[in-house]
């Protein structure tokens, strides 16, 4: 097993594909979800990445409800600036799952109103900007829960 990054309607190619490259490398899987805001053969995409992409276990889905039913038994994040919980305030089990939504939104707010006890948020100083760019957010959340499982990478 290992950790999973699913990302909701994704906009901007260079934010995957420097997603992509960091799952590559701490062997997390990434789920994307339909529709995409850029073609997977996209330039800057594959140059986000680099040579990494034969690395990367990457899935496709239609929506992120597909995403849930086909891993019922694994423990769903969502990542918004809505939370009042940080993301340390939880502990991460191998198979874990953390959903963000795309670069101009984030995810929905019905989404994040579901489920609420499972949001989390990056602690940051507010009025400033929205947030965070989305994959600096998904590296720091990931290797939070990486860091608490030990980095099972470098075994």
């Amino acid at each position: 097993m290992s950790l999973n990054i699913v990302l909701v309607e994704p906009e901007i190619p260079q934010n995957t594909g420097n997603i992509a490259r960091t799952c590559a490398l701490t062997d997390t899987s990434l789920h994307l979800v339909r529709p995409l805001g850029f073609s997977v053969d996209d330039k800057h995409l594959k140059r986000a990445g680099l040579d990494y992409w034969s690395l990367v276990k990457i899935y496709y889905y239609d929506s992120l409800e597909e995403v849930i039913k086909k891993h019922p038994n694994n423990d769903f994040y969502y990542a918004t600036t809505k939370s009042d919980k940080n993301y340390t305030e939880f502990s991460y089990k191998d198979g874990s799952f953390f959903v963000f939504g795309k670069e101009t939104k984030g995810l929905p707010v019905e989404i994040i109103e579901s489920n609420w006890d499972s949001a989390i948020k990056i602690p940051m100083k507010s009025n400033i900007a929205r947030s965070l760019n989305l994959s600096n957010s998904v590296n720091i959340i990931l290797y939070e829960a990486l860091r608490q499982l030990d980095f099972p990478f470098s075994k």
